[in-house]
C-alpha cells in the first residue's frame, strides 16, 4: 500500500464561522485575488475532494482556470486539471453536472454498498465508482487514492467531510480563508458541525501563516509533523 496522500483542507468563511446562508443565492466569501490562490493550490494537487451534497448544490467545476498553470500539469504529463473525486451514501448523484461532464481528468465516486447498485446506474460510464462497504471510512478513501496514485490530495468540503477529516486526525494543513463579514444566521451552514477534534484548549494547532489578500485573510495551521510549509508546484 502506498502511503496516504499529503492532505490539504480548503474553505472560506464568515467572521461568525459560516459557509453559507440558508438561502439563494450561494454566499460569496472570497474575492478573485483568492480564487487565483486556490486555482494555485488545486494546480498541485493529484486530486479534488468534495461532498456529494457539494456536487448537487454547487454544480463546482473542479478545474484549474489559468491556462499557465494546466500547460504546466500538461508538460508534466498529468490531466491539465486534477482527479475529482466524491463520496456519497445513497447515490443522489446527477451524470450531466459539471464534476462529470467537464475536464478530461478521472472522476472517482465511492460509495456504500448500499447505494452502489444506484451510483453505476446514475452515472453509467462518467465516473469509476469504488463500493467502500457499509460506511465510506475516510482513512480507506485516502488509503485507495494513495494506491490510485494520489501523492497530495485538496480537500474541498463541504461541512461533513471537513468535519469527517478533521475528527478522524487525516488532515496535514488546513487553508481558512476569513471574509470580512458576518452571517448571523444559525439556519446557515457552518464550517465544522459537533465532533470530537484532535486539536482542544489542551493541543493547539499550528498557525503556520496568516496572510492578508485583498478584504479576506488566510490562515494557515499546520495539523501534523507532515506540513509541507510554502505552498508551491509539488510535481517533479
Amino acid at each position: 500500500m502506498a502511503d496516504r496522500p499529503y492532505t490539504l483542507l480548503s474553505c472560506s468563511m464568515s467572521i461568525d464561522g459560516y459557509l453559507d446562508t440558508a438561502t439563494a443565492p450561494r454566499l460569496q466569501l472570497s474575492n478573485d485575488a483568492d480564487f487565483d490562490r486556490v486555482d494555485e493550490v488545486r494546480a498541485s494537487c493529484d486530486a479534488i475532494l468534495v461532498g456529494a451534497t457539494t456536487v448537487r448544490n454547487d454544480n463546482p467545476r473542479l478545474l484549474v482556470r489559468s491556462a499557465e498553470r494546466r500547460a504546466r500539469r500538461t508538460a508534466l504529463g498529468l490531466s491539465p486539471s486534477p482527479m475529482k473525486v466524491t463520496v456519497t451514501r445513497h447515490g443522489q448523484l446527477d451524470a450531466a453536472t459539471n464534476f462529470f461532464t467537464l475536464g478530461p481528468a478521472e472522476k472517482v465516486v465511492y460509495c456504500t454498498s448500499a447505494g452502489a447498485t444506484e451510483v453505476r446506474r446514475r452515472l453509467d460510464s462518467a465516473a469509476t465508482v469504488v463500493d467502500a462497504g457499509d460506511r465510506v471510512d475516510m482513512q480507506w478513501l485516502i488509503n485507495d487514492l494513495g494506491d490510485r496514485g494520489v501523492r497530495r490530495l485538496m480537500v474541498e468540503g463541504g461541512r461533513t467531510v471537513l468535519t469527517q477529516f478533521l475528527t478522524a486526525g487525516l488532515a496535514d494543513e488546513l487553508q481558512l480563508v476569513v471574509a470580512p463579514f458576518f452571517v448571523g444566521d444559525s439556519r446557515g451552514c457552518r464550517f465544522v458541525d459537533d465532533g470530537q477534534f484532535p486539536w482542544n484548549p489542551d493541543h493547539r494547532a499550528t498557525l503556520a501563516e496568516v496572510r492578508q489578500i485583498g478584504d479576506v485573510v488566510l490562515l494557515r495551521y499546520a495539523l501534523s509533523t507532515r506540513f509541507d510549509g510554502p505552498t508551491s508546484f509539488a510535481h517533479g
